[in-house]
């Protein structure tokens, strides 16, 4: 099983938990715009982030929820996971 967050995972998630749809196609052409810019603020980024610890079974970092774009959050986030810190 990998345990690697995947950009349509992501654009997945921002649906789940802040309501934000992006078609991950897009979100995959601009990892590196500015989460705001989809429509997606702190606290939806704090829903991604709770979603990701309950189906993982582990804490993120706690800058997880401050990462500004999806490629700042999926290396974090794939970062914690893969190292298991």
């Amino acid at each position: 099983m990998t345990t690697e967050v995947t950009v349509a995972e992501l654009a997945t998630l921002m649906k789940k938990a802040a309501g934000v749809t992006v078609d991950p196609h897009d979100l995959q052409g601009r990892v590196d715009t500015p989460f705001a810019e989809f429509g997606l603020d702190s606290l939806g980024l704090l829903g991604i982030v709770g979603e990701l610890e309950n189906r993982h079974g582990r804490a993120l970092p706690t800058d997880a929820e401050r990462c500004k774009t999806p490629r700042d959050f999926l290396d974090l986030v794939n970062g914690a996971l893969t190292t298991g810190a």
